[in-house]
């Protein structure tokens, strides 16, 4: 199993989540989030404000992480900067996903 983890721009969890499900994933979480960086020091007014972000957890078979990521970055734009980040991590033990498991033939 692999954890493809992706923060995108505020709005753009759903988008990111719909195009992992069409390439294979069985679903995932968005979580809202605040980022900070150096693309990220925007001011209204003077005053800095925190860009908002979501963050999307997906949990995938291994094999599929590859077609998934790619997915997400199409469909968040993270290909240009500033728009958010994506990543892989290799996940050892899992629990509480029995179904997601049995679908898997695990």
């Amino acid at each position: 199993m692999s954890l493809i983890v992706s923060i995108v721009r505020k709005g753009w969890g759903s988008l990111a989540l719909k195009a992992s499900v069409e390439a294979g994933a069985r679903g995932g979480t968005v979580l809202a989030a605040r980022g900070a960086g150096i693309n990220e020091h925007e001011k209204i007014f003077g005053v800095a404000i925190e860009p908002e972000k979501e963050v999307l957890l997906t949990l995938v078979p291994a094999d599929r992480a590859p077609a998934i990521l790619d997915a997400i970055v199409q469909a968040a734009e993270l290909d240009a900067t500033g728009r958010g980040i994506a990543f892989v991590v290799p996940v050892d033990r899992v629990a509480g996903i029995a179904h997601f498991m049995n679908a898997l033939g695990g």
